[in-house]
């Protein structure tokens, strides 16, 4: 059974269900979600479980699965999932609604509609050309000129497909051709092929070191307030700080020595950089008034909590300093498709998760997880299961599937075996966004970047590992470090 599960997992496996066979439905990926959940309503509730818990649980896991598997797209599975929980009476109205006003959601939905004056008044685009004239004369600084870009607008886009696919794919696509090097001539190892797989596995480096850069790190956020555990913007970016940096660092420089680009000099770069920003001309009111409202939201982000300014008050302003000012039309927050499709899927999985935890699920698996690395010493516990969740990557399609299908749990886990609550929350965190690079389908900007055909399966899933046991390597040691100094650890 489990060579069979393991087999359905595979990425050849799941590619073949990009076709929708009927009417928007992919058939094969459903029929085979049907099974599961039948196969798991056949099984007798476990004993000292709720009814209610194990069957929400069961919802839970063919929800995650058709996240994985995709038989619809991701906001109509989720709003599907939801109706099967009011049809079985297994939740309420009420609790079914119930996470579509929590503070974390919205502020979610809100940077989307904040990245989107990035990209409507061009400052994404001018930021990473400024890099580019700066640090472009060589392949190695063009690639850490792209990644400063992305690390600097990783605060406030809590996307990484809208940074790398909306703003960065474009420039890099831009420079690979200026150089000839392109997959239809054969020749991506010029220079295209180190700047794509650079840019994308330090993007999970910024992912990891932001609470606001990706969305599954606000989920990440909620489910750990539902123990008790307080994750800041600030705390985050505190604990992030100096293994993200060094990370950051490090990985353009490793991958320029096992993935080398053929053409190592680029004199040119900084002048077609220049072109470009002469193009755009001066910076425009818009961007100005964009450039202070990225200013202001990344000062209050780090003080707001000891103002009295949540995150998500904070995200709000922002958006309507946008509309005021006239930097965004409500018609640009309408059209924001990716806003508000997040907003049905992320509320409706917290709201599975929490339930899950308020009827004893969680307390109940954490347990038995815990029974299981109870024999350990506590930190090799500790690294058990974090390298545990780290590497089970491999099997999610997206930092989200994989927060919100084992964050839970395995946080229950380390806290059973005594490690500090804080630390447990943050360090399962950190590696959800680190291991999002180990494949060529493990985060949404993946198919972007390895669809783009400059880098063989192969070799992506190679410097993915690589990439991962560094980041693992780096933020074990340094990270541990740095943690036992700001007392993370007591």
């Amino acid at each position: 059974m489990l060579k069979r599960t393991l087999y359905f997992l595979q990425p050849s496996f799941l590619s073949s269900f990009d076709v929708k066979d009927w009417k928007g439905i992919a058939i094969k990926p459903a029929f085979i979600v049907l099974l599961f959940s039948l196969g798991m309503w056949m099984i007798p509730i476990p004993q000292g479980l709720d009814p209610k818990a194990w069957n929400l649980f069961i919802i839970f896991a063919a929800t995650i699965l058709g996240v994985v598997l995709k038989p619809l797209p991701l906001a109509s599975w989720t709003l599907l999932s939801l109706c099967v929980c009011l049809l079985t009476n297994t939740l309420t109205t009420a609790q079914a609604l119930s996470s579509f006003g929590k503070g974390v959601v919205w502020l979610v939905v809100f940077a989307f509609f904040i990245s989107r004056g990035f990209i409507k008044t061009g400052l994404g685009a001018r930021l990473a050309y400024t890099f580019v004239k700066i640090f472009g004369r060589s392949t190695l600084g063009l690639s850490y000129g792209l990644v400063f870009t992305d690390v600097l607008l990783a605060p406030t886009i809590p996307s990484n497909t809208a940074r790398l696919g909306g703003i960065l794919f474009p420039i890099l696509s831009s420079l690979s051709d200026e150089y000839g090097s392109t997959p239809a001539k054969k020749t991506s190892r010029k220079i295209g092929a180190f700047l794509l797989v650079t840019i994308f596995q330090v993007d999970m480096v910024a992912c990891a070191m932001f609470l606001t850069a990706i969305a599954s790190n606000p989920l990440a956020v909620s489910i750990a307030s539902s123990f008790g555990i307080e994750l800041t913007w600030i705390g985050w970016l505190k604990a992030s700080c100096v293994p993200g940096v060094l990370t950051i660092l490090i990985i353009p420089t490793l991958l320029y020595y096992v993935f080398p680009p053929e053409l190592k000099k680029t004199p040119d770069a900084p002048k077609i950089a220049l072109q470009k920003l002469t193009q755009m001309g001066k910076l425009s009111l818009p961007e100005i008034v964009m450039l202070c409202t990225f200013a202001l939201l990344v000062c209050l982000w780090i003080s707001g909590a000891a103002i009295g300014i949540s995150a998500s008050t904070t995200a709000l302003l922002g958006i309507v300093i946008l509309l005021v000012t006239g930097v965004l039309q409500f018609d640009d927050l309408l059209a924001e498709k990716g806003a508000w499709t997040t907003l049905i899927w992320f509320a409706i999985l917290l709201t599975l998760a929490y339930n899950m935890a308020d009827l004893g699920f969680m307390k109940w698996l954490g347990a038995h997880i815990q029974s299981f690395v109870q024999p350990f010493p506590v930190w090799t516990a500790v690294a058990v299961i974090s390298i545990g969740f780290f590497f089970a990557h491999y099997f999610f399609a997206s930092s989200t599937a994989h927060i919100s299908s084992m964050y839970a749990m395995f946080l229950l886990a380390l806290l059973g075996v005594g490690a500090p609550p804080l630390f447990s929350a943050l360090v399962l965190s950190f590696a959800s966004s680190l291991s999002s690079g180990l494949t060529h389908y493990g985060t949404g900007a993946a198919p972007i970047y390895f669809g783009a055909n400059y880098v063989s399966v192969k070799d992506w899933c190679k410097l993915g590992l690589i990439c991962g046991l560094v980041s693992l390597v780096i933020w074990g040691t340094v990270g541990m470090a740095w943690w036992y100094a700001i007392g993370l650890l007591d």
